[in-house]
């Protein structure tokens, strides 16, 4: 049934300029999220150089980015000045990395209370500028011309064809009590400008690959590959196309640290410094990275699988259905895709924990074989089986001998655990094996079977063990038996 709309009242209801623009500044940008929104407006402009520099003031820092793209006329920058300049249902080019038409103001709201767009198209030139305190004052959606002094982007501006200089400033998300003098804020800040850099040299590693140069203040940005394509060891696997052909996916078994100096093991670690951080799927939108290093709720992050990375390749119109967030930093699979996703993440993830634990592989067959000692062992009392726990494990020896006194009330409390082991439950758990038994540690942080690793090797070569010595004495110990890999960081 359609409504006859001429004959219901209707009433005007625009939302209010100040508070409208306060909620978007509280979308979520971090700094280099949104500086990166910036540049997609620049690449989709058909940019091939974008430089970024800065003016260092304290409260009064000014940030600008300018491109060589095709430019905009007055006409399209009020447009392109305008929140919700196109709508996300609007059937976008190719090549266009855009998504509500919001970046550009949201992304330069998240940073800072006043921004100018400077372009030139045609030798026409203009400029217009969202100041929040004058939105504030007038209480209406209404552009400035504006533009502060300071960065001489309008001389390299005059150098081009055409092109796109966007300034911030009053950046009070990271500006804000700041003194221009004080050494520590100044470190604060370039420390940031260096965490932005790694950021776009990961985000846009395949643009720059392609050609794209990005600058920081002339230094150029150097693209940072997750797969590292072209490194000695490197596997990838068949890639899977889904999707009529529109979804790619393509696994890639990193080298295994042994094949790798510590130069190319340190490039590994990538922009957070750390390969368990940056396991996982790596999802592109026109080779624009979405998200990285990210199991996308499919997967726990384990150490296992530090060698593993998928990359995942969509075009930008299955935003919708990928849940794709306006700062283009989420995204979640859909559910027709999702079984697809697991079975050819489990297949890479097989291979990747085969290849990491490979090293453990080779150190258990070069030691030598001797005592083995569990942490529990089967007795047998009154003609019944009974579960004890081996007082003579190291970790337990190691305990009792420091227990200063507590050692008679703590064999209490291990006689109590041993005799209320739940067998019976087990075992059936076992035989109806609706779910698989994990073996010790699985699904949680290694760090303290690593630590706990290292603290028994110490203590064995206090004892006067040999390095080879003392870690076939831990290769024989339950659960490090589990985690041999780990042997290789003992020495460390």
């Amino acid at each position: 049934m359609e409504i006859e709309y001429s004959k219901i009242e209707s009433t005007p209801a625009e939302p209010e300029a100040s508070s409208m623009i306060e909620t978007f500044r509280a979308i979520g940008y971090s700094i280099e999220t949104a500086v990166a929104d910036i540049i997609d407006n620049s690449i989709s402009a058909g940019s091939k150089n974008i430089w970024i520099d800065y003016i260092w003031k304290g409260p009064d820092t000014i940030i600008g980015i300018l491109d060589d793209g095709c430019g905009m006329t007055n006409e399209e920058l009020i447009q392109a000045m305008r929140p919700g300049s196109i709508s996300p249902l609007a059937e976008r080019e190719e090549h266009d990395l855009g998504r509500f038409g919001l970046g550009l103001k949201t992304a330069s709201f998240s940073q800072c209370r006043k921004f100018c767009v400077f372009s030139k198209k045609h030798k026409s030139e203009s400029y217009w500028t969202w100041d929040l305190d004058y939105v504030n004052k007038v209480k209406s959606w209404k552009l400035i011309k504006y533009m502060p002094d300071g960065l001489d982007f309008t001389e390299r501006m005059g150098q081009l064809k055409s092109g796109t200089l966007v300034l911030w400033w009053d950046i009070d998300r990271l500006t804000k009590g700041t003194q221009a003098d004080k050494e520590s804020s100044k470190g604060d800040f370039f420390a940031t400008i260096e965490k932005v850099k790694k950021h776009l040299s990961m985000v846009f590693h395949r643009y720059i690959e392609e050609g794209l140069n990005i600058w920081i203040r002339d230094r150029k940005i150097e693209p940072w590959d997750p797969f590292m394509i072209g490194y000695r060891g490197l596997q990838a696997r068949p890639e899977a196309i889904l999707e009529e052909g529109k979804v790619r996916i393509k696994g890639f078994v990193l080298p295994h640290r042994s094949k790798l100096s510590a130069e190319e093991y340190n490039y590994g670690k990538g922009p957070r410094d750390s390969w368990t951080a940056h396991q996982g799927f790596y999802l592109y939108r026109n080779k624009r990275l979405i998200v990285s290093g990210d199991w996308l709720g499919l997967f726990k992050r384990e150490v296992h699988y530090d060698l593993c990375r998928i990359r995942v390749d969509l075009p930008n119109n299955l935003d919708e259905e990928w849940q794709i967030d306006i700062k283009k930093s989420i995204a979640r699979p859909p559910v027709k895709i999702r079984d697809a996703l697991i079975a050819i993440a489990k297949e890479v993830r097989a291979h990747a924990i085969e290849v990491y634990r490979y090293k453990g592989k080779v150190i258990k067959r070069k030691l030598a074989k001797e005592e083995f000692f569990p942490i529990w062992e089967e007795k047998v009392r009154h003609g019944k089986r009974f579960y004890k726990i081996n007082r003579n494990h190291p970790l337990l020896k190691e305990f009792i001998k420091n227990a200063n006194g507590l050692s008679e009330h703590f064999e209490k409390v291990l006689q109590f655990i041993e005799e209320t082991v739940p067998v019976p439950l087990i075992t059936l758990q076992e035989n109806e094996n609706e779910k698989p038994h994990g073996k010790p540690f699985e699904g949680k942080n290694h760090e303290i079977v690593v630590e706990v690793m290292k603290s028994v090797y110490e203590n064995l070569i206090k004892e006067g063990l040999q390095p080879d010595q003392a870690k076939e004495r831990i290769a024989n110990i339950e659960p490090f038996n589990f985690y041999l890999e780990y042997l290789e960081y003992l020495e460390k």
